[in-house]
């Protein structure tokens, strides 16, 4: 199946997170109640829930943790000027950041981004779904110079019984998780990127999100996503 381009304003909202964290659930709820009401009222808003590391040495290691994701973060601390990482951060196309429960914030920036029509319209279509990796072809109009196009596996209703650290003996539901990434340069040919997909992925609730990202200044200029369950 072949996604619209998004040529109007779009957000993504890329949430860096852990389980060992007691304050990222309810900044976690938040980004769950952000896409679920953007999906009831047809906006396009990309949740994205990268899980970083550095929590694991304090009691509970996250499964859904990767380094590769404390790096995508400390690359937005150096991008941003930010004093250092902290979790939950969120991030709005790349070029705002805030603490990731902080309701106003989130609103104020979504509807800012939302605003403003794609620099670079995206197209995607999965070309090949095996249950072990996701094939995506894509098109970009206009790309500016040294830009990347980053595409995630995002599951949702993920629930995991958390026994030490911070949050022990809770049971947290979580969405919009990361659970494949991978990034290619882009220029102005059609492409394909293959990610690969976690083990017991299932596709009816996971998608693929496709936003094409500026290396210099983070900037995201254009999204768009597909449903695995229609692939």
């Amino acid at each position: 199946m072949t996604n619209p381009s998004t040529d109007g304003g779009f957000a993504v909202v890329e949430m860096f997170t852990s389980q060992g964290c007691n304050s990222c659930p309810p900044a976690e709820e938040l980004l769950t109640e952000i896409e679920r009401d953007a999906r009831e009222h047809g906006q396009a808003v990309f949740g994205l829930g990268f899980h970083v590391d550095y929590w694991d040495d304090l009691g509970w290691a996250d499964q859904f943790a990767d380094a590769a994701y404390t790096a995508r973060q400390e690359a937005y601390a150096r991008a941003l000027r930010t004093r250092g990482l902290y979790t939950p951060q969120m991030v709005v196309n790349g070029t705002v950041e805030f603490v990731g429960s902080d309701r106003r914030q989130a609103s104020g920036a979504i509807a800012a981004a939302l605003a403003s029509p794609a620099a670079t319209p995206l197209t995607v279509s999965v070309a090949a779904f095996d249950g072990q990796r996701v094939v995506l072809d894509y098109q970009a109009e206009r790309p500016p110079e040294r830009t990347v196009v980053n595409v995630a596996i995002v599951e949702r209703g993920l629930d995991s019984e958390i026994a030490r650290g911070e949050n022990a003996g809770r049971t947290l539901r979580q969405d919009n998780v990361v659970r494949g990434f991978a990034s290619t340069s882009l220029d102005a040919a059609p492409g394909r990127v293959e990610v690969v997909a976690p083990v017991h992925l299932d596709p009816r609730s996971a998608a693929v999100v496709a936003y094409v990202q500026e290396n210099g200044n983070g900037a995201v200029v254009g999204a768009t996503h597909v449903e695995l369950s229609t692939a």
